[in-house]
């Protein structure tokens, strides 16, 4: 994760969004802005409603849902709106140059459903606010840097997603990232969706079709980049220094070796956008709200590496 700035810097200000107010963020918001590893690196302005948050923390009051329809552990329509008010809010904030980038609390897409958007996620929400046209997901660790070619599908839709046009943009925006974040070219690794990479065409033909054809085009643009490299080996090769970053062609392909590696200490991170925006990697944690219990790590990374990157613009 970035090392605190230089001291003679200015702190940048991240916007931390409280997430859905039923689940754990008002809990790992206040654990993860009173810690040292946040003040050190970041000045923080959560973004949300003050009444489920401790009066130390600075915070711009949203006030925008009845507590009493609110209740620790369960989905409502209440909370779902409240959570997307907060993302709205902090989108805006970003645009006008008031925060210098935005940490996502977690939230629930039942919730969201029911408060009437249609939205998959956060990623959706940023990109159809910010009008990105190209932007992809991608996940931060000191283990391990993903990034995905789909996102939020169920398994049968995403062969049909898996275009050369699809993984090309991916791979390119891996390269940008990087390139911007640290300052020299990359070395990615794109896996293969299929075992064994489809052992040229024996169990499958996505990346003859697609993969392949967008790892050369990727290569005639100068990107360092190797694939498709079979799915049960390309992590290990890269968790022992062989790639950058991988480019994973699903959720569950990217996340399952990621979180097995750095479980809440991984950063979800929304590439292609005009703002900055991390998020934590977990989910709002329904069944401990409100019980204390609630591990703040991944929201301390996410703040850090939000400061990290809005350094690099």
């Amino acid at each position: 994760m970035p090392k605190n700035p230089d001291s003679a810097r200015t702190k940048p200000i991240i916007g931390v969004t409280m997430g859905d107010p039923a689940g754990i963020g008002p809990e790992i918001c206040a654990k993860a802005l009173l810690s040292p590893e946040v003040t050190a690196v970041a000045d923080c302005l959560v973004i949300g409603d003050r009444r489920w948050l401790p009066p130390k923390l600075k915070v711009l009051d949203l006030h925008n849902a009845d507590p009493g329809r609110i209740k620790p552990g369960q989905v409502s329509k209440a909370a779902g709106q409240a959570a997307f008010e907060y993302i709205v809010k902090a989108i805006r904030l970003a645009q006008k140059g008031e925060i210098d980038g935005i940490a996502t609390g977690p939230i629930n897409k039942e919730a969201l459903r029911k408060a009437g958007h249609k939205f998959a996620g956060h990623t959706e929400i940023l990109a159809a606010y910010t009008r990105a046209k190209e932007y992809g997901m991608m996940f931060v660790s000191d283990k391990l840097w993903v990034i995905l070619v789909t996102t939020h599908l169920p398994l049968r839709g995403v062969s049909k997603k898996i275009t050369k046009k699809s993984v090309l943009r991916t791979i390119r925006l891996a390269h940008e990232t990087l390139l911007k974040v640290r300052g020299r070219k990359p070395k990615i690794g794109v896996a293969g969706l299929n075992p064994h990479a489809g052992e040229n065409g024996l169990f499958g033909d996505e990346e003859r079709k697609a993969i392949r054809p967008a790892v050369e085009e990727a290569k005639k643009r100068g990107i360092n980049v190797e694939g498709p490299v079979s799915p049960d080996a390309i992590f290990y090769l890269a968790n022992a220094g062989m790639y950058d970053i991988i480019v994973a062609m699903y959720h569950d392909q990217g996340l399952i070796p990621l979180k097995l590696l750095s479980f809440n200490r991984s950063v979800n991170v929304t590439v292609g956008l005009p703002i900055i925006r991390t998020s934590v990697d977990h989910g709002t944690g329904f069944d401990i709200a409100g019980k204390g219990w609630a591990n703040p790590q991944s929201l301390i990374e996410a703040i850090q590496v939000a400061a990290h990157f809005s350094r690099t613009r």
